[in-house]
């Protein structure tokens, strides 16, 4: 029961995650979102297999101390963006920015609730700590994940191009730092964690 309690606040923290990158798109004027029907947290619209179900699956499965997924990318034309510069960074950030809002409203109650039950308890760090991961791991500056895009319109027009076309290899940049690499963000995690919930 854990474990599937683990891997639906994972679908449900990436739909508000990919939610919120089409909203922000909408904000500024791109309605690619809402027109393909991705404008919802209908979990049914942002659902990837793979993704969403076989790889947190494994992952819970192999005993890893950690969960990570994804949902579909929800579709943006940048061109329809009234802020060209910034635009895409902006839409890039706000899917980490909602699971940051997500983790600190529940890190709070935790906080500021001390007479709920153990149970329950663990369940909200588990919710804290899922958002925690999304937001870390999607601001890395690796390409395709929303860091590349938030540090994308630092650089030059020529360095820009050769950093973003590495995003054809990106998957297998993401799947071997997920395995690798992630030991180096997990104290940052638990950082983040001791602070906003005060335990």
């Amino acid at each position: 029961m854990l474990a599937i309690f683990q891997i639906l606040v994972l679908i449900f923290s990436a739909v508000i995650h990919e939610y919120m990158h089409g909203w922000m798109a909408d904000r500024l004027g791109d309605s690619t979102a809402r027109d393909a029907g991705r404008l919802t947290l209908n979990p049914l619209a942002h659902l990837e297999w793979f993704g969403s179900l076989l790889v947190p699956g494994l992952m819970l499965v192999s005993g890893m101390p950690f969960i990570f997924g994804w949902a579909k990318p929800v579709p943006y034309n940048p061109y329809n963006l009234s802020d060209r510069r910034w635009g895409g960074a902006r839409v890039a950030l706000a899917g980490p920015l909602a699971n940051f809002v997500v983790a600190l409203f529940f890190a709070l109650v935790w906080r500021f609730m001390p007479f709920i039950s153990l149970t329950f308890s663990g369940l909200i760090a588990i919710i804290v700590y899922i958002n925690l991961i999304l937001m870390i791991f999607n601001l890395l500056p690796i390409p395709p994940l929303d860091g590349s895009k938030i540090l994308a319109p630092f650089l030059s027009a020529e360095w820009r191009l050769k950093y973003l076309s590495l995003e054809r290899y990106g998957f297998i940049f993401v799947i071997l730092f997920a395995w690798l690499g992630f030991s180096y963000i997990l104290p940052l995690i638990h950082f983040l964690f001791k602070i906003m919930a005060g335990a």
